[in-house]
Formats: structure tokens, sequence, C-alpha cells
């Protein structure tokens, strides 16, 4: 009889593949550092844009300088985000090798297992003996299973050649795969070299110009000193505008109060008059009363009838109910009426969210105290953000509100003053105005244009924006770009 458990599959491999055979890194991650590398690049653009402009001038100025050492940065940061991408590619390549090396492996196996089955089929391709071991059970039902048992051999092969067959072409589709990475490897790393070029490039050009800028030392201390007196005058303007507004709201608040106080004494006084008219009014009515009810008491007495019985008090009414307490807020004058408070409270909820004040540009100026690009031992103080546009660039307002001050500041350009309740944004280094003190002005409403620095051959314009008598980073404020 013949024995099919001595010659029966060895040991079944399935189509159940590594999962690392189409493993890849995260997507997000890799979508994130493309849209990164782009934001990078255009960055970039901006930033060669801004010193073309800048070297329309006959001489080096700190605006190239700025450019240049913002294109060192960004540059650096996209090798950096390029040398990430590299190692993406590289974990695709060592997944792929790994992957090869188990496709190989299991094509060996089932190349060997098929193998043996052959030679087993060969050995055993007599009908007799297929027959002979069907016929030779004892039962019918055994020679069911048994027959059932040679067709599922018969399909086992056939599968384990299909196997092999597949396992083939994903072996192929994996080399193919590894062959594209090594290449998309090979081109990344020359971007990443010509980057590196590029950027020893602009590290020597920023040299340059910084080398003959220290040799203007004198100039720039001159221009440092008179930015210096220019943001003082500015800065008076604008406190004593902020004072005068909280000055008015103060007397506004202290006529309120006192009319309110007048009301209520008048008010008083009527109750008083009133309270009097119906005390002696009552006291009539008791009189009245007491002398009625005597006559009947007598009245009673003589025609034996009983008292009256006393009329029980209607039910005292019910209070209401409390209302919910309101979060208490610092009472701040600037805030006094409806209006102010809810023109506060909805610009602080758009912290962060506010609009820039052009369309176009960058900030060449923080805000605070900022060591200076050339001269190290020098620092120079901000009040708020200077922002670097095209010159005659139109300036919007970055929030609703009222104009409170245009003025004209010797050396400081034009100046508006917007009031939102407690908080002011203040435009400075206009070149022109086109509002009015006293117009009320929506978000994104034109106000004026930007100012020209005739040294940096760039346009400006200065954003400050107050708490208050407080500073606040407009960074923090405006939106990130």
């Amino acid at each position: 009889m013949l024995n099919l458990k001595k010659f029966f599959p060895f040991v079944l491999i399935l189509g159940l593949l590594p999962a690392l055979l189409n493993a890849q890194a995260p997507q997000l991650s890799r979508e994130e550092l493309e849209h990164r590398k782009k934001e990078l690049q255009r960055e970039i653009d901006e930033a060669n844009e801004a010193l073309k402009t800048t070297k329309r001038s006959t001489k080096e100025s700190l605006s190239q300088l700025r450019a240049l050492r913002d294109k060192i940065t960004l540059r650096t940061r996209l090798i950096n985000n390029i040398n990430e991408e590299i190692n993406f590619i590289n974990g695709d390549i060592n997944s792929a090798y790994r992957d090869i090396k188990t496709l190989e492996k299991d094509l060996d196996t089932l190349k060997s297992q098929y193998a043996q089955l052959v030679v087993y089929a060969y050995k055993n391709r007599s009908t007799y003996d297929m027959l002979n071991f069907i016929f030779s059970a004892e039962t019918f039902n055994d020679a069911i299973k048994r027959y059932q048992y040679l067709k599922q051999y018969r399909d086992y092969r056939r599968r384990q050649a299909d196997n092999i067959l597949e396992t083939r072409v994903l072996l192929s589709k994996k080399i193919e795969s590894l062959q594209e990475q090594k290449e998309k490897r090979s081109g990344t790393l020359k971007v990443e070299q010509e980057q590196r070029s590029i950027l020893e490039v602009d590290k020597k050009e920023k040299d340059k110009v910084l080398t003959n800028l220290k040799g203007r030392e004198k100039e720039l201390l001159a221009d440092i000193n008179k930015n210096k007196k220019d943001a003082q005058r500015v800065q008076s303007a604008i406190q004593a505008v902020i004072r005068r507004e909280i000055e008015i709201a103060r007397r506004q608040a202290e006529e309120e109060a006192a009319a309110k106080r007048k009301a209520a004494a008048d008010e008083k006084r009527k109750r008083d008059e009133a309270a009097k008219k119906a005390a002696a009014l009552a006291a009539a009515n008791a009189a009245a009363a007491a002398n009625a009810a005597k006559n009947n008491t007598n009245n009673a007495v003589a025609e034996n009838k009983p008292d009256p019985k006393p009329v029980d008090p209607p039910p005292a009414p019910k209070p209401p109910a409390p209302e919910p307490e309101k979060p208490v807020r610092t009472e701040n004058v600037l805030e006094a009426t409806p209006e102010a408070l809810a023109l506060s409270e909805s610009f602080e909820s758009n912290r962060g969210k506010l609009p820039w004040p052009v369309t176009s540009g960058h900030i060449i100026g923080h805000f605070g105290r900022q060591q200076h690009a050339v001269i190290e031992r020098i620092t120079v103080e901000n009040d708020g953000v200077i922002i670097g546009t095209s010159r005659g660039a139109a300036v919007r307002a970055i929030f609703q509100g009222e104009v409170r001050t245009v003025a004209v500041i010797p050396g400081g350009g034009s100046l508006v003053i917007i009031r939102h309740g407690q908080y002011f944004t203040n435009y400075a280094r206009l070149q022109s105005v086109s509002v009015r003190t006293g117009d009320r002005v929506s978000t994104g409403q034109l106000i004026g244009t930007a100012g020209t620095n005739e040294l940096e051959n760039l346009g400006e314009v200065e954003l400050q924006i107050y708490r208050g008598v407080q500073k606040q980073n407009p960074e923090f404020w405006i939106r990130k770009k």
C-alpha cells in the first residue's frame, strides 16, 4: 500500500510575505517634509528678490547684510531638510535590501520543495499505484477520503508553482524599486551638494558686505543715533495721545458717575417725599379705620354679634433665582462703555490671527532690544516691529477701530494711531496718509503708504501695539508667515 504520509507536502509556505515589502515612511511626515521644502524655497526666493532690490544702491547696506543672513539661515534649513529626505530614502533602501534577501530565501525554499514534489511525482507516476491506494481502503468512506487527499496534494503542487512565479515577480519589482531609490538618493545628494556650494558663496558674500560695513562704522553710528532720536519723537507723540485718551475717558467716566449720583439723589429725594406722603395718608387711613372699628365694636356689643374674623395676608412672592456670575474683568477707564469693552475683547480674541499691515513684506527689525547687525557692542531698542516692503506699498489697518491721531513726526514720517477699546495700533514711518482723526476704519482698510528708507533702498513701516500704556510685541498678535 502506498504510504503518502511519507511523501505528503512538507511545510506549506503561502503567499504571506513580510509586511515590509510595501512599507514606506509615514506618508504624513513625507508630505510635511516636502511642504517645508517648498516653503523654504519660496522664502529663499523672496530673500533673493529683497537682495536684488537692495543691491540697486551704490553701496552696501544693512538690508543687504540682513537679506544675505536670511538666505544663509534659510538655505541651511533647506540643506537639513534635504538630509532628512535622504535619511528617508536610506531607510527605504535598507528595507528593500532586507525584503530582497527574504524573498530570495523564500524562493530558494519554494524551489527546493517543488523539486522534491516533482521527483516524488515522477517516481510514483503509475496510475496503478494511485488506484491501488484508493481501492485498498477498507471502507467506502475511507476511499473517498484517500481520493480527496490525492486531490489536495495535486492542488498543493499547483499552488507551489504559483507561489514560485509570484515570488519571482515580487522579487523583480523589489529590485526595480531598489534601483529607483538609489537613483533618487543620487539625485538628492547632488541637490544637497549644489545647495552647499551656493551656501558657501552666500557666506563669502555676507563676509564681504560685513567687512565693508564695518569700515563705515562712523556713518552707521550716526544713523543709529538719528533713528534713536526719531524713535523717541514718535514714542513721545504716541504716549501723549494715549495719556490724552485715558484722561478723556477718565473725565467722561467721572461725568457719567456724577450724573448717575445726581440722578440717584433726585430719585431718592422723590422716593422720600413719596414715602412721607404715603406715611401721612396711611396714618389718616389708620385713624379712620380705628374709628370705624370702634363703632363696629359698639354696634356688635349692642346687637350681640360676633367679631369679624381676621383676613390672612396674601403669601409673600418668591425671590427670583440668582443669575450666574460673569468672570470679573479688571476695571479700565478705556473700557467704560459697552462698545469699547466689546472692541477690546474682540481684539484680544484675535491674538495671533491679525493680518499684516502690508500685503508683501518681512520683519527687518524685531521688537525690544536687539544687537546691531554690524557693530556688536551696540544694541538698538525697537518699540514695535519694522517691516520691510516695496516702496510706496499700501498700508492697511490690522483691526477695526477709530482713528485717534494723524500726525507728521520730523524724521519719523507720518503717524496714524487707531484705538480698539483699551488697545492702540500705531503705524509709523508712513509716506502718505488716507484717513483723518475721528474716522472709523474696518479691518484691512487702506490708511496710507509705506515710507522709503533711502539708505537701505526699500520701503518700510513700523507697527506698534499698546495695551493702555504698556507696549506689546506685535509678533505675538499678527499671523505667522
